[in-house]
């Protein structure tokens, strides 16, 4: 069986003026030392190349984001370096596995524990609609007690599709407007979870 990344057996000299990647620059007026922008571009920036996130991985999909984490993909080059398992520090929820209903309203109190900005994301079938545990015990998607940004799917899903649903993820951070969140549509979806 195949690896999933071929070594490379005959390495080159690495050249580290090809390998640097730059974020690219928020629009602005800039000279000889100075760049001017909008604070609003600045921030989404930083919050785009900085998530913090928490998992709260109760199954098989849990495993398949410790793959995610590790050396071969390596979710620490998308700045998310620091995975912290206190809600008060994290903006990115990453539900994965199987949530029983019991468990419902921890994954809520985890969820209002998190400062805003906050993201979701629902990892697998089973964090997006039950899987294939259509059963009076299994939630059937987290979706029925949080709001989701991104819904990554598959049982488990490979690591490559974890980092695009993280991908996904880091596009709403960078492109959400600083008075999104004391918008009156925003405020009226909390509403329809029982979240002030």
């Amino acid at each position: 069986m195949a690896r999933p990344v071929r070594f490379n057996i005959h390495p080159k000299q690495s050249d580290i003026h090809d390998n640097i990647a730059i974020a690219e620059m928020p629009e602005g007026l800039n000279g000889e030392g100075y760049f001017a922008t909008n604070l609003e571009k600045v921030v989404a920036l930083g919050r785009k190349n900085s998530l913090w996130p928490l998992p709260f991985a109760t199954s098989c999909c849990g495993i398949e984001f410790m793959a995610t984490a590790a050396a071969t993909y390596d979710l620490a080059r998308f700045g998310a370096e620091r995975m912290a398992f206190t809600p008060r520090q994290c903006d990115l929820l990453m539900v994965m596995g199987t949530i029983a209903k019991k468990m419902a309203p921890i994954v809520k109190q985890v969820y209002m524990q998190m400062a805003e900005p906050r993201w979701v994301m629902a990892v697998g079938a089973c964090a997006s609609s039950g899987g294939i545990f259509d059963t009076y015990s299994v939630l059937q998607g987290i979706d029925q007690v949080v709001p989701v940004d991104v819904y990554v799917p598959g049982c488990p899903p490979r690591p490559e599709a974890i980092l695009d649903g993280f991908m996904r993820i880091q596009e709403l951070a960078g492109h959400e407007s600083l008075r999104r969140r004391n918008s009156e549509h925003y405020k009226k979806l909390m509403g329809t979870y029982g979240i002030q």
